[in-house]
């Protein structure tokens, strides 16, 4: 997710996501599940489940629930055999969209993910078409409140990330995917707290959208968000901050 910083996207996204704590546990506990399938249980030796369990904990999701995800991940319990699909396409305006789906009825996501573009104005496109556009970064938004930026690019930097951004409320901490876990570490070791922390997909440049076509893309995020096989979704769309305060 991106507006005119990511973070700001993400900020609006949390607010909404926060009304949801059912539709949260459902996709952990799908990541979770594939994570362990495709790494193995033990978070030490697998990062994507690593990522996974800390965000199920940021969540509160009780221990038992991302236990038995991993269990049913490796095959010592029976569960559903989820596929993960990324669809390609346009919103509207043109800006550029990524939609991550873990589902085990492909004809039934596809279908979902077109209509969500086609309301949306827009409209899936071909593997490959805006990829491109995306650089996959590990992302760490730490409040300024209270923050030295000196300290930070510090411990960050040391640490091995690659860029530190000010974005308004927040500093972006951007690292490349393989020193993601290093720079979280480090700044967890220096007892800096961190607002969210991802591996993600950061669009390499922003297209603007304002008026209708604003309001369309916001709605159109609020869609995937509702989605139960939509793990995840990125676009390169410039949403002011107003449009989203307004709706």
């Amino acid at each position: 997710m991106s507006g005119h910083s990511k973070w700001s996207t993400i900020k609006h996204k949390k607010g909404a996501a926060d009304k949801k704590r059912g539709k949260i546990f459902t996709k952990l506990i799908k990541e979770i599940t594939v994570a362990a399938r495709m790494g193995g249980g033990d978070p030490e030796a697998n990062p994507r489940l690593r990522q996974a369990l800390t965000a199920a904990k940021a969540q509160n999701m009780p221990k038992d629930n991302f236990e038995r995800a991993i269990k049913k991940g490796t095959g010592e319990l029976e569960g559903v055999n989820y596929e993960e699909i990324i669809y390609e396409g346009y919103g509207p305006g043109g800006v550029a969209v990524m939609v991550e789906c873990l589902t085990d009825n492909r004809n039934r996501t596809i279908a979902d993910v077109r209509y969500m573009f086609s309301k949306a104005g827009g409209n899936v496109g071909t593997d490959g078409c805006v990829g491109w556009m995306f650089d996959k970064k590990g992302l760490i938004a730490v409040n300024k409140e209270g923050m030295d930026e000196d300290t930070l690019m510090e411990v960050a930097l040391d640490a091995g990330a690659e860029d530190i951004k000010d974005e308004g409320d927040v500093y972006e901490v951007i690292t490349e995917p393989a020193e993601f876990d290093a720079v979280k570490n480090a700044l967890d070791k220096a007892q800096i707290a961190c607002e969210m922390a991802e591996i993600t997909m950061i669009p390499q440049t922003m297209t603007a959208v304002t008026g209708k076509e604003a309001e369309q893309m916001v709605r159109f995020m609020e869609a995937l968000d509702d989605c139960d096989d939509v793990q995840n979704f990125y676009t390169n769309a410039d949403i002011p901050d107003e449009v989203y305060e307004n709706m």
